[in-house]
């Protein structure tokens, strides 16, 4: 029922794979990007965030910075840097992460799969960022950061990966933060037809991280549509790069919660109002032992801290995510967080910083309060993209972060 389709990739050289390939756009700042790429002239972050060729003060969304980008991946293509296939392909793609590994099929899917929610998604997305990436795509007639897709696992599809992945890969390397990333590319036209053919039978895959991505290739798509009347529905812009983990494979970290202030409370007037709504114990482990259960560092202290009987509809999808529940009976009632989108006394700390980052930010004085919670499952996340609802901001964190420009999708 959806439509997973090889492609004609364009990769880096066997022997620049590790010198090109770079983290994805949003996961560092210009100053970090700057900083990463000064001895590297040939790293994709150059091309993602080209703002490290300008001017410190540019503007991050003029016409120099887009440009700026065209112009380095074209430079990586014409330089033979970077090569296109000369067939349609798939991709598996291993990531390692100590003793966790995953496998990931490379490979585009279809806009009007998105448009039609064969392609489920969790989250809102932001009309200025969709635009942002709109304009990357469009000005580089390319889509350079693939969407985080997962599905229910299909045998077959474990089968091809596991006989393509015995073989010697493309390419093979540690990344500067430990983490392994290999390739293969998938070019028996057999294996090639089996595994399209195999998706055909998916009833749905899900948006894992990368819902602006992927909001941007289908406003792409509909684009190209207007200005190609006579489309046939087989042009590449119908279709955005993804890569597809089987959910078994995946790796959900928790986001935590840090909070300036305690509303105005004193610290036992807190206790007391957070315990209407949850049991409080003293001296808890930092990490949650399981879903609905949370950790509070306060004052020095870990308290564990679990939702009373009754303070949440169990049957809910969305009111029942842990993050919820924390929004609805502690966050916003006793603390003021009326918005945690706009709220500027919260911030998230992504789970592979440890409990050890909300501490230091908590003693040092920065932050008041920390709330480290239970990793939201994958079923979680199938389950509120199925029932067409979205996650409250900051539910996930996944890990390992795809690398950019280990495969990228030309639009022609």
């Amino acid at each position: 029922m959806v439509i997973v389709r090889p492609f004609n990739g364009v990769r880096p050289r066997k022997d620049l794979y590790e010198k090109i390939a770079s983290p994805p756009y949003d996961v560092l700042d210009s100053e970090e990007a700057r900083e990463m790429v000064k001895n590297n002239q040939i790293s994709f972050l150059r091309v993602i965030k080209p703002e490290v060729d300008l001017d410190p003060n540019v503007d991050l969304y003029s016409e120099p910075v887009y440009q700026k980008g065209k112009e380095n991946l074209h430079n990586l293509i014409s330089e033979g840097q970077m090569v296109k296939d000369d067939k349609p392909m798939f991709y598996f793609y291993r990531q390692v992460m100590g003793d966790h590994s995953q496998y990931g099929l490379v490979a585009t899917v279809s806009a009007t799969d998105y448009e039609n929610d064969l392609i489920k998604k969790h989250e809102f997305t932001r009309p200025d960022k969709e635009a942002d990436r709109v304009k990357h795509i469009i000005t580089q007639n390319a889509q350079c950061g693939p969407v985080f897709l997962t599905y229910n696992d299909v045998g077959e599809v474990t089968a091809a990966q596991e006989s393509v992945c015995g073989n010697a890969p493309d390419a093979d390397f540690t990344s500067e933060d430990g983490i392994r990333h290999t390739l293969w590319g998938v070019s028996d036209e057999a294996l090639v037809s089996k595994i399209k053919n195999t998706f055909e039978a998916v009833p749905a895959i899900y948006v894992a991280d990368g819902h602006h991505r992927s909001a941007a290739g289908t406003i792409v798509a509909q684009k190209k549509r207007e200005e190609n009347p006579g489309f046939s529905g087989d042009e590449e812009f119908n279709y955005f790069l993804a890569v597809l983990f089987p959910k078994s494979q995946m790796k959900i970290l928790a986001y935590n919660r840090v909070v300036q202030g305690l509303n105005g409370l004193e610290k036992d007037a807190f206790l007391e109002a957070v315990g209407q709504k949850f049991n409080i114990t003293e001296g808890a482990n930092p990490l949650p032992y399981a879903v609905h259960a949370y950790a509070m560092y306060l004052d020095g202290t870990w308290y564990g801290i679990t939702p009373k009987d009754g303070s949440f509809p169990a049957d809910d999808p969305v009111k029942s995510l842990d993050a919820s529940i924390l929004q609805e009976n502690l966050l916003d009632p006793v603390l003021g967080i009326d918005d945690p989108r706009t709220n500027k006394r919260i911030k998230f700390v992504g789970g592979i910083r440890g409990t050890q980052e909300l501490e230091k930010l908590c003693n040092e004085g920065k932050f008041t309060v920390a709330f480290s919670l239970y990793p939201t499952t994958i079923d979680q996340l199938m389950s509120v993209a199925d029932s067409g609802n979205v996650m409250p901001p900051k539910s996930t964190w996944f890990e390992p972060k795809l690398r950019s420009g280990m495969v990228i999708h030309m639009l022609d």
